[in-house]
């Protein structure tokens, strides 16, 4: 039986990848012994999946259960599962079968297995090893023949991670995993599913079937669906109960859901957001001028030793320390045999092979005239001269600027305001 066949038997609606390729795992593993766990959101369908493998599996003729383990108290949940023997506690008045007993050659579907109790999931790890189980209050094994699917709404991993799932029933359950797809994962197919129900409440109620226009229908697809298949059902159902009016507009499917106008898009970000890009660009430009620093000392550096001058070592870590002082040097009057003035001092407290660090009159004079420079520290200049480059640089372009700098297009935006950039 192909997928189409399986949709139509099972009155599975849709037609997107993620949910054939779901279909097509369950055919395909149904007709094994191989354990299940289907694994998806609160009200994507899991059930169905898992009467889907049942159905097409060699266990079809006998019993099928689904137990939602979440719904069944701590303190009975194994007498539920595995029977207990009368007297086992207060109100066992008579021997009882369990599920595990009752369900003997057939499939027990296991849905919201996260909730079950750690011994109980000791219990249930024995019963998929060996087949083998012990009522409460008895001390004589049983077996059975049972095939089980579980289910989950939440990460079994991270729930293992946590220490609140056994490992080893993690990895014994999903010899086969299966995801259901949410309806955001499958927009595609959120039409088409509230026709189908549309359908259905009109045969029930004897009613004319409602229709959405065009800007409802697309708030309906851009809506987030957190309870998924069931709660599109329960909106179907209402809108064909509560309105008089068979074309429902947007204006009219608000009125009966104000929630459908919450879209499904990233969240805005926050100041406090905001203040942490402004602080990372701050940091860029301080790493900017560490590294100009950097690149200025190397050039030092290498004027330094190109003119035969002597300087401290540029890896020291005291390089950037206190000026080196030294004792007044006497030097004689310097030769020029270029129009660049080159000293050659001598002095006899320092080695033979050290030159000194000097300045001779002509030199003064010409360091004398140069201009000097003072350039502003501000943190505030910085960064309007970093946004103004930005902008040059890609035409104007809020977003790519943006992007350049670092920084959200809105931060971009309050900042050439900020500082009359427009």
């Amino acid at each position: 039986m192909n997928v189409q066949e399986v949709k139509r038997r099972f009155g599975i609606v849709g037609r997107s990848v993620s949910l054939d390729q779901a279909l097509e795992t369950a055919v395909r593993v149904a007709n094994t012994e191989l354990t299940v766990l289907i694994s998806g959101e609160s009200g994507v369908g899991k059930e169905v999946f898992s009467k889907v493998i049942h159905a097409m599996s060699a266990r079809k003729h006998h019993a099928f259960i689904a137990v939602n383990c979440g719904a069944i108290p701590v303190g009975t949940i194994n007498s539920e599962l595995f029977g207990h023997e009368k007297g086992a506690f207060t109100g066992a008045t008579a021997d009882r079968k369990g599920y595990f007993e009752t369900v003997d050659n057939g499939t027990i579907f296991l849905d919201e297995i996260s909730e079950m109790p750690k011994d109980t999931q000791a219990y249930l790890l024995r019963v998929l090893e060996s087949g083998e189980f012990m009522r409460v209050g008895s001390s004589v094994v049983r077996k059975t023949n049972v095939r089980v699917v579980a289910a989950s709404n939440v990460d079994l991993e991270k729930q293992v991670q946590k220490g609140k799932f056994r490992q080893d029933l993690f990895y014994r359950l999903n010899t086969v995993p299966i995801h259901v797809p949410s309806l955001k994962e499958r927009r595609e197919d959120i039409s088409i599913l509230f026709k189908k129900f549309v359908a259905d409440f009109s045969d029930k109620y004897r009613t004319d079937p409602i229709r959405l226009d065009d800007e409802a229908e697309q708030l309906l697809i851009n809506y987030a669906w957190p309870g998924n298949v069931r709660e599109l059902k329960n909106l179907a159902e209402q809108l064909s109960v509560l309105t008089e009016k068979r074309i429902i507009s947007a204006a009219d499917l608000m009125s009966v859901k104000p929630a459908i106008i919450q879209r499904n898009l990233p969240a805005i970000k926050d100041e406090k957001e905001s203040f942490l890009h402004e602080r990372d660009l701050l940091y860029r430009v301080l790493f900017d001028m560490q590294k100009d620093m950097t690149q200025l000392k190397k050039l030092v550096h290498e004027l330094v030793k190109s003119n035969n001058l002597q300087m401290p070592d540029f890896d020291s870590a005291n390089f950037l320390a206190e000026p080196i002082t030294r004792p007044a040097i006497v030097t004689q009057e310097p030769s020029f045999q270029s129009d660049y003035p080159v000293p050659q001092p001598q002095a006899e407290w320092l080695p033979k092979n050290e030159q000194p660090r000097v300045v001779d009159a002509n030199m003064k004079a010409y360091y004398e005239q140069a201009e000097v420079v003072e350039e502003s520290l501000s943190l505030e200049k910085m960064e309007k001269d970093f946004i103004e480059k930005a902008l040059e640089k890609h035409n104007n372009r809020r977003k790519e600027a943006a992007k350049d700098l670092g920084i959200s297009e809105r931060t971009l935006y309050r900042k050439i305001k900020q500082y009359g950039l427009e």
